[in-house]
């Protein structure tokens, strides 16, 4: 699934080729992951593409009205698993499973196409987005130090548990906080809030290395992942850990493992990041008989 620097890949890609165009129209073939696909049929045509952002894992088109007196609107698309969207001219061949047409008024469509069909798009009104956006946690490059600190301190879940919560963190995944993790030399399974300090400090600075660095190589290409110009991105050329079960640690050389915490697979040096202490429970007090 693309994760925050594949989306904000995307999102700069689409930034540079359509900011500014007009949509003109709108075609679908499989609508089951569109809400109200009649209503962005019908509202989208004449909209001027304004900006395109990011806000987690979502890209967002901010669109103004073809009227002057209307409000501004918020289309939302989530790539789910296996989402592309990358502009093409209209004569173009259609690449299969492509479900989502919109005719630019450039000579070109914006197509999206989704093999598993597990993505999203909505549209959200200007007087809906605040509701939208508390529903999910700040975005890890743009929270402080401070603040990290006092999220992961609170919390007794296991730190890659909060690492892929999106209502802690909005657009990390699996790969980012696995190279994270290492990163910041600490176990998926710790417990935030028994982590000192220090190492919440490491987490906050690793995290932010680790999307940076992604984003400057495009992105993780590990299947289905392209650009918006249809290009693979290279940060999985420089994964230390994510996949790489049995391999040598890049740093101690001990063997890299693979075990599941939070539902995920997650991967980890057992030497370079150290597992939980178990807790050692009191001696059990055996009653004597009543007299």
């Amino acid at each position: 699934m693309p994760e925050l620097p594949e989306v904000e890949t995307i999102v700069r890609g689409l930034r540079a080729a359509v900011v500014g165009r007009r949509i003109l129209g709108v075609r679908f073939g499989k609508t089951d992951f569109v809400a109200e696909p009649a209503v962005i049929a019908e509202r989208l045509p004449g909209s001027r593409i304004a900006s395109v952002e990011r806000y987690g894992k979502f890209i967002f088109l901010v669109l103004e009205p073809a009227a002057s007196e209307g409000a501004r609107c918020y289309f939302f698309i989530h790539l789910g698993m296996t989402g592309q969207i990358i502009p093409r001219t209209s004569g173009s061949p259609i690449a299969p499973h492509t479900h989502v047409f919109f005719e630019l008024d450039d000579g070109r469509e914006l197509r999206y196409t989704d093999i598993r069909r597990f993505g999203q798009m909505m549209l959200v009104p200007e007087s809906a987005m605040e509701a939208f956006r508390t529903k999910l946690g700040p975005d890890p490059l743009e929270i402080t130090e401070t603040d990290f600190l006092a999220l992961f301190r609170a919390r007794t879940a296991r730190v890659k548990a909060l690492l892929l919560d999106q209502s802690v963190l909005r657009g990390m995944g699996n790969i980012y906080a696995d190279e994270s993790l290492w990163r910041a030399r600490l176990h998926p399974a710790r417990i935030a809030a028994n982590l000192k300090s220090a190492q919440l400090v490491a987490l906050h600075r690793a995290v932010r290395k680790v999307l940076e660095d992604a984003i400057r190589l495009r992105g993780s290409s590990i299947s289905d992942f392209l650009d918006a110009e249809g290009q693979p991105g290279e940060y999985q050329l420089h994964h230390r850990v994510y996949d790489h079960a049995g391999k040598p640690c890049p740093r101690c050389k001990t063997t890299i493992r693979r075990i599941v915490v939070a539902g995920r697979g997650s991967y980890f040096c057992p030497r370079c990041q150290a597992p939980p202490r178990k807790t050692s429970r009191p001696p059990h007090k055996r009653r004597s008989a009543p007299k």
